[in-house]
This record gives structure tokens, C-alpha cells and sequence, in this order.
């Protein structure tokens, strides 16, 4: 059968000369988009409609293809359909509820294609009359309302979901879909909540669930007060909040999972004797087939469940044993085509195993762990879009959590100890770490190891100012926390400090400094590099570790002075000049007052003791006796606001950017709720035993 006769809903061709007889669902369907009222002959039209199997390709070209004029001749006929729909789905036939459901898609979508460009009104008035759209729409919610909350089939409950994915996003922006009002007014906040807090609901269904919430919440969110915003900002329901944090954590976990099997995959057999034949000449495409596609509806979840739930910081620090489990689907799903990785829910197998038996030489995890990983895949690679957008949203995540009293409370806590086993980003001049080496630490050392490894990996033409001053950002609020709980964390701070990381992206600006000019702020970056110093030099004596860590720090300044140097000159330079630049080199001039004051003070004294005692090249450990008989005469000056920092604020800064999110996470879900419906076949033998 050609594709055209598919199309046009054809069982079959009765002989060369005939014309091909339609379905008659089909046939019905003509009737509809007929002039006269199809009841008005046939009084069981509706009920015979709904007993048969959805055209849903049919129904949809159809509306696609009427014009302006038929619009209008055939509106009541719509109308009419999109009210016995909402009927239907009260029918105790759930056949009926299926193909009801159904054709509620097809009319959504089809409408909305055909016009892109009409108001939400005309949208409105074409499906269900505006005089009566209100009723009609709170007739909807509560049907679905009482599907996805009572004792309905996990298959329908599976396609009230896609309903209502199907219904958010059928307008590439969310906030133009005006029917979506009406889903503010008659919240279905609750049924979400409902299918969560239970771990049988929330294993079939939590994740569709979690993905319409983080949609829903994103309606119109800078324009009115949006009811789900003000909802999930006080949930304080345990089981709730668990139940969305597990399904985040089981989503997040089986995209690190497949990841890791991918890596594992191309690091053996040929393909590995390869690489190392040629030297780094694959790494770019190694890279390019690790760096799948990310799941950023998933992490908007997390991300306003952070933002907007300080209850939900809690749930980011449970424990539960870190154990890979068998990915295998408990009931039949029906075949649809691949869709890329981490864009699909977790298997029910993994969210239907909330608790797992403890073993003492077990691994333990926690959501948060799970994200610090999803996080070094994602921000290694941020080239493309989607992927720059994923790593900008890990950084926001985290910059809410390091702001928050409780999740630093848990981050810095010495009796919390994790393996955190990062992702790290192949390079030639470093060996891969092995798991075993990591030792198990407060899971603060894991978020600077991250913020590290993305400072050392990125700079490079194409650089990623945004991503970076978010880094420095999450170090500096961290730091603060520190030093007003005087709190001394065992951390290689020099990893931090040394030429590989701060000092050298300090370098890596001056380098480029007329390329990244042209199209950023490299002082505003410069001067929170500096102030991170700053940090230390002021406050070191309450937060780090061991007074040795202090000398260390005077040493690498000191090792390094060059750059510092080098940046002095630059920025004097140009604050001395007339220019776009100059107030914000001038205070990079400021804020270099202290390490100038470290460099001028000790390299006099070391140059002499090199002389005295006729050594041409010093050691470190002589460096560092240096700097300890000389601190004594050494004059710093106190400088203000240091361990003060502007708080996160989603509006206006990042606006736009959660935007351009939630449009292309609503075309992605758009896209898997078309190719995932679930199966009428599967569904309709389901229920062909239900009278």
C-alpha cells in the first residue's frame, strides 16, 4: 500500500478500477468536516465514533488543510467534537477514554499547525467556541484530573500525561499557548504530586510527570503569578519531594550509565590500538561520539525544584547505594524510532527500586553525586548549543546551591564522606585517573574539583566567558561560606591557585587579550580571579587547612609573579586611557594592591638569599622558608566587601535564556510525544476484553 493511500486511511484496493474504499472512522471523519451536523442523521454518531480506532494521521492532514473560509462553515462540527471528547472520557468503555484521548491529540496539534500564525483566541474559539471554552476546559482538567488520581489502567494514566505534554507544547513557545490559561485556572498541581509520593505511580509514570511540571511552571512566569510557581515553592511533603528527586536521580543516573558504557566501548579492542597509533588524532571524534545528546527538560526539573523548593535541598544529600541495575522494560512497549540518549525516562525496572539493600562495601550515592557526574559529561563539551545551554543550566543549579545555608551545611559536613569518580576530558599532556585513587572526602572537594577541571579545559578561541564567570562565582560563594563558619577543608587549594588553573586562565586573558576584547568583559573576569586571591590573602588564616597551605599560596603568587605582573601593566594601560574599558580596568588596578604588595616584598628577599648563600635556582622549600622569616614586615591593606556577594536572581539576567530553554526542551518533548504516544494497537488490546 503507497504512502499516499496510508495517508488517506485506505484498508485496501477491491480491484484496479474501483476506487479504494475508506475506513470508515474515516468516512466519519469526512462527516465532521462536512457542513451539516453528522448527529443529525445518525443520533449514535458519537457513540460510534469513539468505539473506533483512531486516524490520528487523518484527522490530523485534515485540520491542517482546511482553509479560512471552511474554518467558519465547519466550527460547530469541531466544537462539537472537542465536547464529545471530553465527554467520553467520563464513559466506564475505556476504549471510548482511549480513543477519546487520541483524538483530543490529533485536534490540538492539528489545529495549532494549521495556524501558527492565528491569535490563541481564533485557536480557541476553532476547538471549542470561546463562549464555552471555560466549561469545556474545566471539564477537561477534571476528567483528567480523575483519571490520573483514580484507579484507571497504567496505559491510561500513561496517556493523560502525553495528553497534556501534547497539549503544553503544541506552540514552540509555551508562553503563547493562551489554552494554557485555562490549565493555570483548573491546576492538575495535585495529580502531579499524587503520581510521585507513589512509588508504583512514580516508576510508570514519574518522569512524564516531572517533565510537565518544570513545563507548566515555566508558563508566562515573568507576566502573572503563575499558580504552579507559588505550588511547588511549598511543597513540604517527604514522600513528594523524595519521589521527584528519585525520578531526576534515575534519569540523571541512566544517562551517566550509558555514557560510561559508550566510553568503556570505545576505549577497547581496534579502535583503542588505533588512537594510539596515531597519537590524538581521534580525540576530537572520540569526543564528538561520547558528547550525546543531554537531557535539559530533566535538568530544568531539578533546577526549579532547587530554585523554588528550599525543602528540596534536603533530598539532594539522601543517601542510597550506588549500584548498576539491569535496564530491563517490565511490560511490552510498543516499537517507535530511536530516540537519542538521555532524552528517554529511566527503565521501570530502576524507579521501581527506590530502597536497595545496604552493603557495607557498597558505594553509597546521593542525587547530588549523580548530578556533579551528569555535570563533568555535559559542561566538557559545550561546542554545540544544546550542550553550552546544559552546562550553563549545571552551573546555575549549582550556584543556587552554593548559596544555600543547609546544602553548604551538607556540602562542607567532614562526617559525609564520598567517592566522587568525575568525568575528566581526554587531553595529551595528562594521564587518565584511575577510580580507586580518589579518596573519599566532603562532597565540597568534588564541586571544586569540577570547577577546576572546567577552568583548566576551556580556554581556547571559541571561549566561554558566561561559563566561567559562573565557575569563579560558585568558588567565591563557597569560600565565603568557609570563612564565616571558619570552616579549614582539607582541599589541594594549590590545584586551585597554581598555573594550571586561576594563574594560568590569568594568563590565557592576556594572551588573547584583543580577540576576547572584541566580544567580552575580560576585566569583570580578571577581577573576580584576583578577588579569589584576595579571598585568601585577607582571610586565608580562617578557613585554610594548615599554615603551611598560607605559605603555599604566598609561594605560587610569588612563582608566578610574571603574570601578575604582566596583568598590572595591562590593566594600568588601559584604565589610564580613554576607552570603553577603563573604569573596569581600574578596578582590576585596585583589587591587585595586596598581591603586588606579596610580590614586591618577598622577591627582594628571596633574590638576596639566593645571593648570600650563591645558590642560582632556589627550591621550593627555600622559597617557602623565605616567605616564612618575612612575613612579620610584610603591609597588606584591608580591603571591603570581599566575602559579600550578589545573591542569584533569575529575572531579569538569565530571562532570555530560560526562554530559549523551555522552547527548545518544548520542541524536543513535542517531538518524543509524537514518536512515544503509546501504541493503539498495544492499548486497544489491552482493553478489547472490557465491555
Amino acid at each position: 500500500m503507497s504512502q499516499v493511500e496510508k495517508k488517506a486511511g485506505l484498508l485496501r484496493r477491491t480491484s484496479s478500477s474501483k476506487k479504494p474504499l475508506k475506513e470508515k472512522v474515516v468516512l466519519m471523519y469526512d462527516e465532521i468536516f462536512a457542513k451539516e451536523d453528522p448527529a443529525k442523521n445518525n443520533p449514535r454518531f458519537w457513540d460510534e465514533l469513539f468505539l473506533m480506532k483512531v486516524n490520528l494521521e487523518y484527522l490530523e492532514s485534515k485540520l491542517e488543510s482546511v482553509d479560512g473560509e471552511e474554518v467558519q462553515r465547519i466550527q460547530d462540527n469541531i466544537n462539537s467534537l472537542f465536547h464529545h471528547c471530553v465527554q467520553a472520557l467520563g464513559e466506564e468503555h475505556q476504549i471510548k477514554v482511549v480513543n477519546a484521548l487520541q483524538t483530543l491529540c490529533a485536534l490540538f496539534r492539528g489545529v495549532h499547525q494549521k495556524n501558527k500564525s492565528a491569535s490563541g483566541f481564533d485557536i480557541i474559539n476553532m476547538l471549542m467556541g470561546f463562549d464555552k471554552a471555560e466549561q469545556r476546559m474545566k471539564d477537561l482538567m477534571e476528567r483528567l484530573d480523575g483519571l490520573l488520581c483514580g484507579d484507571s489502567s497504567e496505559s491510561l494514566k500513561s496517556l493523560c500525561l502525553k495528553l497534556l505534554l501534547c497539549l503544553v507544547t503544541v506552540t514552540d513557545n509555551i508562553s503563547q499557548n493562551t489554552i494554557l490559561e485555562y490549565v493555570m485556572i483548573n491546576s492538575i498541581f495535585e495529580a502531579i504530586l499524587q503520581i510521585l509520593s507513589d512509588v508504583s505511580s512514580r516508576g510508570q509514570h514519574g518522569y512524564d510527570a516531572v517533565v510537565l511540571l518544570a513545563l507548566l511552571v515555566n508558563y508566562r512566569k515573568y507576566e502573572s503569578v503563575n499558580p504552579y510557581i507559588v505550588k511547588l515553592s511549598i511543597v513540604d511533603d517527604e514522600p513528594t519531594l523524595d519521589g521527584m528527586g528519585m525520578v531526576v536521580h534515575q534519569a540523571l543516573t541512566e544517562y551517566n550509565r550509558q555514557y560510561k558504557d559508550k566510553e568503556e566501548e570505545n576505549q577497547g579492542g581496534f579502535f583503542s590500538t588505533l588512537t594510539s597509533m596515531v597519537g590524538s588524532m581521534f580525540i576530537a571524534d572520540v569526543d564528538e561520539k561520547l558528547s550525546v545528546q543531554t537531557n535539559e527538560a530533566i535538568l530544568l526539573a531539578l533546577y526549579e525544584a532547587v530554585h523554588l523548593n528550599r525543602n528540596f535541598i534536603t533530598v539532594l544529600a539522601q543517601s542510597h547505594p550506588e549500584i548498576d541495575i539491569p535496564v530491563t522494560p517490565t511490560t511490552p512497549t510498543p516499537t517507535t524510532p530511536t530516540t537519542p540518549l538521555g532524552t528517554t525516562p529511566p527503565s521501570l525496572d530502576m524507579m521501581n527500586n527506590p530502597e536497595l539493600p545496604l552493603d557495607p562495601n557498597l558505594q553509597t550515592s546521593n542525587l547530588l553525586i549523580t548530578f556533579l557526574k551528569y555535570a563533568s559529561i555535559v559542561m566538557q563539551d559545550t561546542k554545540d548549543e544544546h550542550r553550552l545551554n546544559s552546562a550553563r543550566l549545571c552551573l546555575i543549579i549549582l550556584t543556587c546551591i552554593a548559596e544555600d545555608q543547609y546544602a553548604d551545611a551538607f556540602l562542607h559536613d567532614d562526617n559525609m564522606n564520598f567517592r566522587v569518580n568525575l568525568h575528566r576530558m581526554p587531553m595529551r599532556h595528562r594521564k587518565k585517573a584511575v577510580d580507586k585513587n580518589i579518596p573519599s572526602r566532603p562532597l565540597v572537594c568534588a564541586v571544586l574539583d569540577l570547577m577546576v577541571e572546567f577552568i583548566v579545559t576551556h580556554m581556547m578561541k571559541d571561549f566561554p566567558m558566561d561559563l566561567y564567570l559562573r565557575c569563579v562565582q560558585i568558588i567565591h560563594k563557597l569560600l565565603c561560606y568557609q570563612k564565616k563558619c571558619r570552616i579549614r577543608l582539607h582541599y589541594t587549594w594549590r590545584e586551585l591557585w597554581s598555573g594550571k588553573a586561576l594563574i594560568n586562565l590569568l594568563k590565557f586573558l592576556l594572551s588573547n587579550e584583543t580577540t576576547l576584547l572584541a566580544k567580552h568583559n575580560i576585566f569583570h573576569l580578571a577581577l573576580l580571579v584576583v578577588n579569589l586571591f584576595n579571598m585568601f590573602i585577607t582571610y586565608g588564616d580562617t578557613f585554610l587547612p594548615t599554615s603551611n597551605s598560607y605559605d603555599e599560596l604566598y609561594y605560587e603568587i610569588v612563582r608566578m609573579h610574571q603574570v601578575f605582573d604582566n596583568l598590572y601593566c595591562m590593566v594600568l594601560r588601559v584604565s589610564t586611557n580613554t576607552g570603553q574599558w577603563k573604569e573596569a580596568a581600574s578596578k582590576v588596578t585596585h583589587a591587585l594592591v595586596n598581591v603586588r604588595a606579596i610580590i614586591n616584598h618577598f622577591n627582594p628577599k628571596i633574590e638576596s638569599y639566593a645571593a648570600v648563600n650563591h645558590i642560582s635556582q632556589l627550591s621550593e622549600e627555600q622559597v617557602l622558608e623565605v616567605v616564612r622569616s618575612n612575613y612579620d614586615t610584610l603591609t597588606l591593606k584591608l580591603q571591603d566587601g570581599l566575602d559579600q556577594f550578589e545573591r542569584y536572581s533569575e529575572q531579569p539576567k538569565e530571562a532570555a535564556f530560560f526562554k530559549e530553554l523551555v522552547r527548545s526542551i518544548s520542541l524536543n518533548v513535542r517531538k518524543n510525544v509524537s514518536l512515544n504516544t503509546l501504541s493503539q494497537d498495544v492499548l486497544l488490546k489491552e482493553f478489547s476484553t472490557i465491555s
